[in-house]
């Protein structure tokens, strides 16, 4: 109930612009400023007691408290290790960043790059932070994490060993903002032995909260170009590297001044006349500031000899600082991969650039009601969460010269690293795009409809990995994303991205199913004339003399009714079912009898339905269809909370608590839209009357 509770207080916190860029949420609910001023007033320093100097932050198996690793180890504020520590001197630069013991150079290169842009930089690493102005022992720094941002608070007692910081240090050994960063990081992760491993594009996500695309130029798709110099024009992050075979090739240095295992920045993408013909150039920067590239087209190279003075200017072919141009082909023949980090509106700071358009889903694979698998599994696919994409504008400049409609979809389940500890791995993860049938817009699509056509698109393939990220172009229309694990019966929880090159007219992404009002139709006046004589004298014989059913008379009968049937099972209704029949009347009187005995047959006729094995139960996958077809429409969240309240342990459903829950339902809804104001969609109550409504 209280991760519940959790994930409505995220939501209303976002409503509010809680998470944003510009508002980061407060990591763990500590808030710098007020920290900060309480070290002050008191004359402390900080000490984190969230993320406290102990073995259990250092790690849990090669750091853990027993490992010979974590022998000897010392936490130290940098006053204790150097005269005059600083925060950031002269500017944060590569050489800043010098590995440790830890197996962190996948974020320490993500860290490097942030270097090359001092306003993104800033972002994460807020400069107005020191260890002479007020300092208190507490930093602070910002991450994108899962769709929001926030800050984290840390203190400044870092793991030492025989007087050395153990992990990131800077090459002068006196400035510390990489390795305060590092540990910021880690406490957001859970420790630091979590950070061991990864890929650099998860570390260009969570300082920006961008969405990242891979391409392997060995399989360069054929539009790469136009891809690259149109991500530049949208002020993406484009990175490249080569390919090592073994440790031996770190950092060696080609016959043509590239270096393996490297990672560069592409800054660039021009076309260029040459001799008569267009020639496609790369512009690519070493962070070294040195070791160029010195095949053709490099500084000075021959090829620019028949360039016109005007292009040669317009693309400043010549600089001293490790920046360099190469053709096209050369750059996929030689470089390994190219990653492109593509950033949201809110990160980019430059109006020169142009904007993609993002929208984010969060959602939940939860056993027996939303964890469906993929599209292998027919019987369970469809209870996958669903969104929806209207895509209603087409690219102005298509690369192929074809309309269609370009836009990326990332797929990222939470928690890998944060559940490392507990021995958990990451699930394969991917995802289907289908075509929204005419007329079955906002509508949940079930097998009946999913199992008939293709997918118009997929990822290319579901992998044990953070995130799944593809790059589709589909003609204008509405498509419904499923996002899945590879196999059924998988809990997890993930973050949903769609970036498009165009808006949707009016913003039409949202999730399918967002909680709207159930389709409750109002029951008609019913009069004793029309019902069969036999029906009132049956109600006779119930009642008794005070022609009134108590709700524990009606269990009894419903309980003896049902106990006489082989085609349904059931443990029995039990008298809270019977009290919320009976509701606000503490009795039920002829006319509300009958309208109860209809409404029973009628679930009778959906649950029979619906259980499709004839075991007398009916699935949990199937209570979504069941209670639509009852006339309440529910959504992945709703959903969830209906099978943990009603399904047993094998996540069937019994006639009983079918029942129960359809009441319960209805119940709340007329509830809700008893106290609801001018259709507002909200209710406000003080504690006394949710209290009071919430234990009815």
């Amino acid at each position: 109930m209280t991760s519940l509770a959790g994930r409505v207080a995220r939501q209303q916190d976002r409503a509010l612009g809680i998470g944003t860029n510009e508002n980061a949420a407060k990591f763990g609910g500590q808030d710098y400023e007020s920290l900060r001023q309480q070290c002050l007033s008191s004359g402390r320093l900080f000490v984190d007691n969230n993320f406290p100097a102990e073995s259990k932050s250092l790690g849990y198996n090669e750091l853990g408290p027993y490992s010979s690793k974590t022998r000897g180890i010392v936490w130290k504020r940098p006053t204790e290790l150097c005269a005059k520590p600083v925060f950031i001197d002269n500017g944060a630069t590569r050489t800043d960043i010098c590995q440790g013991s830890l197996g962190d150079c996948w974020l320490l290169a993500a860290i490097a790059s942030l270097t090359l842009d001092q306003d993104i930089l800033a972002r994460v690493v807020p400069p107005e932070q020191s260890f002479t102005e007020d300092y208190a022992g507490i930093f602070h720094f910002q991450f994108w994490q899962y769709g929001t941002w926030v800050d984290v608070v840390i203190d400044d007692r870092l793991p030492t060993k025989d007087g050395k910081l153990l992990f990131v240090h800077s090459a002068e050994g006196s400035e510390f903002w990489s390795a305060l960063l590092e540990k910021a990081y880690a406490k957001v992760n859970g420790c630091y032995e979590a950070l061991s491993g990864g890929n650099t594009i998860e570390g260009f996500e969570d300082f920006t909260g961008g969405i990242a695309e891979i391409y392997e130029l060995s399989k360069a798709p054929p539009q790469l170009f136009q891809i690259i110099k149109k991500a530049l024009s949208l002020g993406s992050l484009l990175g490249c590297s080569i390919d090592i075979t073994s440790a031996y090739e770190t950092e060696a240095v080609t016959a043509l001044k590239l270096v393996k295992g490297h990672a560069y920045s592409v800054t660039g993408a021009e076309e260029v006349n040459y001799r008569g013909r267009a020639v496609q150039l790369v512009r690519i920067r070493n962070p070294w500031g040195q070791v160029e590239w010195t095949g053709p087209w490099s500084d000075g190279s021959r090829e620019w000899d028949y360039v016109s003075s005007d292009e040669k200017l317009k693309l400043n072919n010549v600089a001293e600082d490790g920046e360099f141009w190469m053709s096209y082909l050369d750059f996929i023949k030689n470089f390994s991969k190219v990653e492109i980090c593509n950033l949201t509106p809110d990160t980019l700071s430059s109006d020169e650039v142009g904007r993609w358009n993002n929208y984010q889903f969060e959602g939940m694979w939860r056993v027996g009601s939303t964890a469906g698998g993929c599209r292998n599994n027919a019987a369970t696919f469809s209870s996958n969460p669903q969104f929806v994409v209207r895509l209603e504008e087409v690219d102005d400049h298509p690369l192929d010269g074809k309309d269609g409609c370009t836009f990326l979809v990332g797929l990222m389940q939470k928690g890998g690293r944060q559940n490392r500890r507990l021995n958990s791995d990451l699930e394969a993860i991917g995802f289907a795009i289908y075509k929204v049938p005419q007329r079955r817009s906002n509508v949940h699509l079930g097998p009946e409809v999913l199992l008939r056509q293709k997918a118009v698109a997929m990822s290319s393939t579901f992998i044990n990995t953070r995130e799944v990220c593809e790059r589709f172009r589909l003609p204008r229309g509405e498509y419904v994303i499923i996002p899945s694990t590879f196999l059924p019966h998988k809990n997890g929880s993930f973050l949903l991205r769609v970036f498009s090159e165009k808006e949707a007219i009016n913003q039409t992404i949202s999730t399918f199913m967002v909680l709207s009002p159930f389709c409750v139709a109002p029951q008609k006046e019913v009069s004793e004339k029309d019902m069969d004589p036999n029906f009132k004298k049956l109600f006779k014989q119930i009642a008794g003399s005070d022609m009134e059913i108590s709700a524990f008379k009606l269990v009894e009968m419903l309980n003896n009714i049902v106990s006489h049937r082989s085609d349904i099972k059931t443990h029995g209704f039990s008298i809270e079912t019977g009290r919320l029949i009976v509701n606000d009347n503490s009795m039920l009187g002829l006319t509300e009898f009958y309208v109860f005995w209809n409404k029973l047959q009628k679930y009778l006729e959906i649950f029979k339905s619906h259980d499709t094995d004839k075991s007398g139960t009916m699935s949990s996958h199937e209570m979504r269809a069941a209670a639509d077809k009852a006339g309440f429409q529910v959504n992945s969240a709703l959903l969830q909370a209906i099978v943990n309240r009603y399904a047993d342990a094998q996540y069937a459903i019994d006639f009983d608590n079918f029942v129960g829950c359809l009441i319960k339902l209805e119940m709340l809804f007329k509830m809700f839209k008893t106290l609801e104001k001018d259709n507002s969609g909200k209710i406000e109550l003080n504690l006394q009357q949710w209290m009071c409504l919430a234990i009815y």
